[in-house]
């Protein structure tokens, strides 16, 4: 046997089982991390959550199990002539998937995951979706004061009663981040949240036009507001659309969970 595949299988003995046990407790940490603190809610619905608990915590049994098993036969003596024996082909060296599943775990731990922001949300066609079709209709409930709806409560309220007079002069307070389309003129900026259906790839912007006392570049964009004020008609590309007039635009800090359902 050559050096070479004595080195090989020596590997495939000592490191490569050690490297599956370190990259399927990674992905457990992973997993229980994100929902641990909080970060989960920045990836999938919460509705999913305890599928990611589960599957962090089967995790963390396999790479137990994984590591008494190793060690079993640690002690009964493992020959190499019989790894010699079994060996197969591949294309890609031992250890290398696992090590690609620990690298990218590692990264998990390290890295925070980012909310999506205002340029991603003109990306994603805010202003095409400010009563978006995917969203959930839900029927309308009359004793809801006008104040006390949310943004999402007043934009599924609109997908299902959309014309614009009926809300004209209802109170609003609503909170959500700022966006600055270049379709809009200076004096009106859009407020919006993104909804999250099932994870973060399919999350979706909504929002409503909201009518400045002022020029918007006093709201930067992604600036978290809540907005008080009344609700107005305009005509806004070419189009009668309800908007906020503002009275009150307070800045606040982005809520932990920045996203709704």
């Amino acid at each position: 046997m050559s050096g070479t595949q004595n080195k090989k299988i020596f590997f495939q003995i000592v490191f490569s089982p050690w490297l599956d046990v370190a990259a399927l407790a990674a992905w457990g940490m992973m997993m229980l991390k994100y929902w641990l603190t909080g970060k989960l809610y920045l990836l999938i619905h919460p509705n999913y959550f305890w599928l990611v608990v589960m599957a962090g915590l089967a995790f963390l049994a396999l790479s137990a199990l994984k590591a008494k098993e190793i060690i079993r036969q640690n002690r009964q003596g493992v020959k190499i002539t019989q790894l010699a024996n079994n060996e197969h082909l591949s294309m890609f060296p031992p250890g290398f998937g696992s090590g690609l599943l620990l690298v990218t775990a590692l990264l998990g731990l390290l890295i925070t995951p980012q909310v999506f922001s205002s340029q991603t949300a003109l990306e994603r066609g805010v202003t095409d979706v400010i009563i978006s079709p995917r969203l959930q209709r839900q029927s309308f409930r009359a004793r809801t004061r006008p104040e006390e709806r949310s943004l999402i409560d007043w934009v599924r309220t609109l997908s299902v009663y959309p014309e614009p007079e009926t809300y004209r002069g209802q109170k609003v307070k609503v909170q959500g981040f700022v966006i600055h389309p270049p379709s809009l003129p200076e004096q009106y900026l859009i407020i919006a949240r993104f909804i999250v259906t099932c994870c973060a790839a399919d999350a979706y912007p909504v929002g409503l036009p909201v009518k400045l006392p002022q020029s918007r570049t006093a709201y930067p964009a992604d600036t978290w507001l809540e907005i008080e004020g009344q609700m107005g008609v305009e005509v806004l590309a070419d189009k009668r659309q309800l908007v906020i007039e503002a009275s009150s635009l307070k800045p606040i800090p982005k809520p932990p969970n920045p996203y709704d359902y």
